[in-house]
């Protein structure tokens, strides 16, 4: 009786959080974003947690439609929430470095993940988003929740064509 409540008990908690996971998955098509960090609780190769694109929209994602300074319009972004992202790769620590293609690179607190429904936008208008467009990845703030959010401070940190994030204390 105490297995089986055990059981029903593990069950309900993956339904209730499934972005908890025992271990992450290894990508099986191309590898669209590296996360590397001092400890990560899931780590998939070697020391980083790495994903493909279905890795990342199987995640809790959000989409929003917002007008933002590098669009023309009102434009549609979806893809999983930034949250989620770190909660797969188990990653933890207090400043995100987030870095492009051309590494540029911006410094974004944690708490911006935590606190406000930032999306790695991996679609624009339902399209995924290739590098041409900004993509494959881009940190889009929640403009459409919170116009508070629409500032220099949030754009310098809405970084396009982003290829990894290194998690630091």
């Amino acid at each position: 009786m105490q297995i089986r409540m055990l059981f029903t008990s593990l069950a309900l908690t993956a339904l209730c959080f499934p972005t908890l996971a025992l271990a992450l998955d290894k990508p099986k098509g191309e590898v669209i974003l590296t996360i590397s960090a001092a400890h990560l609780d899931h780590p998939n190769i070697d020391e980083t947690a790495q994903f493909d694109l279905p890795m990342l929209e199987a995640l809790t994602s959000r989409t929003g439609e917002m007008e933002t300074p590098w669009t023309e319009g009102k434009v549609k972004f979806s893809g999983p929430l930034l949250r989620a992202v770190l909660e797969a790769a188990g990653a933890h620590g207090s400043t995100l470095k987030i870095i492009a293609l051309n590494d540029y690179s911006a410094e974004v607190p944690v708490e911006d993940a935590a606190k406000l429904d930032t999306i790695l936008a991996t679609r624009m208008n339902g399209d995924t988003m290739s590098v041409r467009d900004k993509g494959p990845l881009f940190l889009i703030y929640p403009f459409d929740k919170d116009a508070s959010l629409f500032n220099e401070k949030y754009f310098s940190r809405s970084v396009w064509q982003i290829k990894s994030i290194e998690v630091s204390e």
